[in-house]
């Protein structure tokens, strides 16, 4: 599909209800793909008692979900790009949905992995084409609040994970945190086929090239980062995991330079609000992520809280996307996104570092509450405008790939700030004695507010509100493109 095609389709008046359809589809679908991030941590004690199996068997259980989902997240958005956004995502949504049902039936831990690495890749193709297929429903006038609640929704999954494992194995048992995903799997596939609109990137060949660079290097790197905490950090496979990715990684920027067509053009990376959001992504991700892995074991193991109740008493900070997210997201359309993420940014910063400061074996709710309140607001206002900068960042034809890029960024930053996080915390102190326990977790929040704060700083560096009208306005996306190649 040529670029002028691309744009009389865009001109094509919209479907009646075809944006309230958009969004009730891609949220689901993106709240299934991101809760299955975590949502299996609280249930790995009755795993084990059901498989069995050595600490790295189920570890693998949660690695083989984020390796699969991180390293092929791009490729998910290039072959949605050629064949057909609508139809791709259908496909990954019903990889995704028989991979769920696969877990839940799989009669040992060597099933389960398999189904969980399955999973991952349904997610891969699903996740970064929800995003196009949102913006291609909705007018850019409008995008800043749906923007807002998408980016809510899937906030909420992604810090709910361990609420809603560690609640339904509890109350029914594990095997209903991967039931759960098949009805909304099977409701949501004839919904998406008659509901939502197709559309096209560019239309050229795919990047094989570029997706075996990419999805090597991020596959060594990850692994690399999942397992340097158990083999050690100066292990052969560790080690070889960092350097040859990091290579291979080089190979791929090298080859998004030269190639006619690759997957990821560098050059998007010369506008200064593609490369702002992206890094301050990638930092919000590491401390985030990281952060919450570590508190919602504090609460259970320390504090002494069931899993149910640990979730619970983190509502003030996992439910507040909700609230905020939608209002963040109006924020961002009168004043500017950067003004908007850079505060949420600030305000996560400042909440990781109260917990920081508070925290003892025997610290009461209260004192926790502000750090969970002022958390919960900064992380909706970084998801209401994240989404929407990312995708006014380039033009239309390369917001499937730009969408991908995002999504794979994040990715790999939960993985890295599981990673760095948990190696503070086990250099400091680490699983035994409540006191011992603290003294990991704090200096290991202290790094987690550190990076989100370095996030906020990339994210004051955006373009202003004058520039970002400009490149939301789809008329001037080819023209905003050739003036920010030379930047």
């Amino acid at each position: 599909m040529s670029q002028q095609q691309e744009q009389q389709q865009k001109r094509k008046p919209a479907r009646r209800g075809e944006a309230a359809w958009a969004l009730a589809i891609t949220s689901v679908a993106g709240f299934m793909a991101a809760l299955d991030n975590l949502v299996v941590t609280t249930a790995l004690p009755a795993i084990r008692e059901d498989f069995g199996g050595a600490l790295h068997d189920l570890e693998w259980t949660v690695s083989a979900y984020t390796l699969t989902f991180a390293v092929l997240l791009m490729f998910g958005a290039a072959l949605g790009d050629r064949f057909g956004r609508r139809k791709l995502f259908i496909v990954g949504l019903a990889v995704f949905t028989g991979a769920s049902g696969a877990a839940a039936l799989a009669p040992g831990i060597e099933a389960l992995i398999a189904a969980r690495a399955v999973q991952g890749v349904g997610a891969a193709i699903m996740m970064p084409l929800t995003l196009t297929l949102l913006t291609a429903a909705v007018p850019a006038a409008k995008r800043g609040m749906v923007y807002g609640i998408w980016g809510a929704v899937n906030g909420l999954a992604v810090a709910s994970g361990p609420l809603v494992g560690g609640s339904l194995t509890e109350h029914a048992s594990w095997q209903w945190i991967f039931w759960l995903n098949v009805p909304l799997g099977v409701a949501l596939l004839p919904l998406a086929r008659l509901r939502l609109s197709e559309s096209h990137g560019t239309g050229a060949p795919l990047d094989i090239t570029g997706t075996l660079l990419a999805s090597g290097g991020l596959f060594g790197i990850v692994y690399a980062l999942i397992r340097g905490n158990l083999d050690g950090w100066t292990s052969a496979t560790v080690l070889g995991g960092l350097i040859g990715g990091g290579v291979l990684l080089a190979l791929f920027v090298r080859h998004g330079i030269r190639a006619e067509n690759p997957m990821l053009p560098m050059r998007l990376f010369r506008s200064r609000a593609f490369s702002a959001i992206n890094a301050a992504s990638l930092l919000m991700f590491v401390g985030m992520f990281g952060s919450i892995f570590l508190l919602s074991q504090f609460l259970q193991i320390v504090v002494g809280y069931s899993p149910t109740e640990a979730g619970l008493r983190m509502l003030p900070w996992t439910g507040m996307p909700m609230i905020v997210a939608p209002i963040a997201g109006y924020l961002s359309d009168r004043i500017g996104g950067r003004v908007v993420v850079t505060a949420g940014l600030v305000l996560q910063a400042v909440g990781l570092a109260w917990f920081a400061a508070v925290l003892e074996p025997d610290v009461s709710y209260a004192a926790q509450l502000p750090a969970l309140i002022i958390s919960g607001v900064g992380m909706a206002m970084y998801f209401a405008p994240a989404a929407s900068l990312v995708m006014s960042s380039v033009r239309p034809s390369e917001q499937g790939i730009a969408s991908g890029a995002n999504n794979a960024l994040r990715e790999v930053g939960g993985a890295l700030g599981i990673a760095i996080l948990a190696a503070v915390f086990s250099a400091q102190g680490g699983y035994g004695p409540a006191q011992y326990f603290v003294d990991g977790l704090v200096p290991a929040l202290w790094i987690g507010a550190a990076l989100v704060a370095v996030g906020a700083v990339a994210a004051a560096l955006l373009p202003g509100r004058t520039a970002a009208e400009k490149q939301a306005d789809p008329a001037n996306a080819v023209t905003e493109e050739r003036t920010t190649a030379g930047v």
